[in-house]
């Protein structure tokens, strides 16, 4: 099974693909027990196992990109849709917040305003 023919199926193809890859799996893992078969049947089981992995690979990558697109003007997103960055990155003050000025900040700045001098040339 190839990743790109599973992302043109649709989520109720790909929960029938997957029980379907699980019965198989599970029927192999029954004769490798019970010694039926050759190696090529315990070869398979391999073979199937990553295409269980992949069918819920592409299950839940579809599932998240459905998410992000419905969480994607709102206010709040889930944290795990949110950029990861670092712990300190994620705490530090925005370049508004860090700005801002108190009332009595903007009092003194707007009554006394930087001094301007006019310097003589010579």
């Amino acid at each position: 099974i190839k990743a790109h023919e599973l992302r043109e199926k649709t989520r109720e193809e790909l929960l029938k693909q997957l029980e379907d890859l699980k019965n198989e799996l599970a029927q192999l893992v029954v004769s490798k027990v019970s010694g039926q078969g050759g190696p090529s049947k315990h070869a398979k089981i391999k073979v199937i196992r990553k295409s269980i992995a992949r069918v819920l690979t592409v299950f839940n990558q579809t599932q998240r990109e459905h998410l992000r697109a419905a969480y994607k003007n709102r206010k709040y997103i889930p944290l795990d849709f949110r950029a990861k960055k670092t712990r300190s990155f994620r705490r530090k003050l925005s370049v508004k917040e860090a700005t801002r000025k108190t009332l009595r900040q903007q009092k003194k700045d707007a009554y006394f305003p930087m001094r301007k001098y006019a310097v003589k040339s010579r």
